[in-house]
């Protein structure tokens, strides 16, 4: 490979959905990788192809404690990202996007390298703004129920920007809108992984609100392209990284039960607080500094991701016969 430079890259959160496809990546093009994780909301099965890898480290740790260790590059993933997740344990949602980031954010000092935050879309809030733009400041409720997750994540890019100018960190920052794919956590209450489980199991697939509201859905290997091509250049962000291409929720569903081939109904719940009615990156930023967007149309990445669930679901014993009409 051509100016290949192999390093040790630290990848927090590595067990989780977005991190162990990073780890995966990471290592097919020749990177040492310590994979960090405390399983709180990480799964060993995620990475359990790579403990025999010569190039692969797991450790299990949290972040919110200092962590001692020597690597060439850093990438934080280490959150719970869905809403189940996050608001089982706000306090240390708050800790890990707080305590996790500067860390890792000291730890990059003394190593003087290069750092990368998955932040998010939520540092939006409920858009009055859309689609939804870098330099817009977002519209978030401090005090909500889901505060401990947008205001965290918007606490983190504080800290690494004021790290980048203080102390010259070598930082970069992504906001992450909704990804899919496999390894998706079956309950993790995003709308994605509940419609295919649910139509799976012949379930009737539930909507919170009407199912006017909107979202855009990116497959984890578009995702990935984005990141490592945004950890390589000389861009700080936050860039905004995700599929411009907005979907009802209502319609999501509907074609969840086409491609299963589903014998699921849909029932209709209230919208949660605080949830987003309108969720749409614009990603001028991506496309005119990193040369990036998304490839991989919504059918596919489906197609790929009930594949999955099918598998897991088959070898768990957890599907179940399809109701009697």
């Amino acid at each position: 490979m051509r100016n290949f430079t192999k390093k040790r890259i630290l990848v927090a959160g590595g067990a989780g959905f977005l991190g162990s496809h990073l780890c995966d990546r990471l290592l097919s093009i020749g990177h040492e990788v310590l994979c960090v994780d405390n399983l709180f909301t990480g799964n060993l099965e995620n990475i359990t192809h790579l403990h025999d890898h010569n190039n692969f480290e797991f450790m299990q740790h949290d972040i919110c404690l200092p962590l001692h260790v020597e690597v060439d590059e850093i990438y934080n993933f280490a959150c719970p990202a869905s809403p189940v997740h996050y608001q089982a344990d706000p306090i240390q949602t708050m800790k890990t996007s707080f305590l996790g980031a500067l860390n890792l954010l000291g730890l990059a000092k003394r190593l003087n390298c290069k750092i990368f935050q998955a932040s998010t879309s939520e540092v939006y809030g409920d858009p009055h703004v859309h689609p939804q733009v870098e330099d817009y400041w977002g519209n978030v409720n401090p005090i909500g129920i889901r505060s401990c997750y947008d205001e965290g994540k918007r606490c983190a890019e504080t800290l690494f920007f004021d790290y980048h100018r203080k102390n010259q960190v070598p930082v970069r920052v992504a906001r992450i809108f909704n990804t899919y794919g496999p390894r998706m956590h079956p309950n993790d209450g995003r709308v994605v992984s509940n419609f295919i489980v649910q139509a799976l199991k012949n379930e009737p697939l539930t909507i919170y609100g009407d199912g006017s509201h909107t979202r855009s859905f990116c497959y984890v290997d578009d995702l990935l392209e984005a990141v490592m091509r945004l950890m390589s250049s000389s861009e700080t962000g936050p860039i905004n990284i995700g599929n411009p291409t907005e979907f009802r929720v209502i319609d999501l569903a509907y074609q969840v039960i086409t491609l299963t081939g589903s014998s699921s109904r849909i029932v209709h719940k209230p919208l949660p607080l605080d949830d987003p009615k309108q969720r749409k990156p614009d990603i001028s930023k991506a496309k005119n500094l990193l040369s990036w967007e998304p490839t991989i149309a919504l059918e596919k990445g489906l197609r790929s991701t009930i594949e999955y669930f099918e598998k897991r679901l088959k070898n768990s014993e957890e599907i179940q016969p399809p109701l009697v009409k």
